[in-house]
């Protein structure tokens, strides 16, 4: 896992993002609930 990680990172390259994008993913990720109920999953998003 380590060896896969690493090579991985070499070939990665980071662009700059908009404050905006990071606002919407930040808030996106925020709205997401779970709910488990036996063996069963929801997912809602809460606005």
């Amino acid at each position: 896992m380590e060896k896969i990680y690493s090579n991985y990172q070499e070939r990665t390259e980071f662009k700059k993002v908009c404050p905006k994008t990071i606002n919407f993913l930040l808030s996106f990720s925020k709205a997401l609930y779970d709910v488990k109920y036996k063996d069963l999953e929801f997912e809602t998003y809460l606005n």
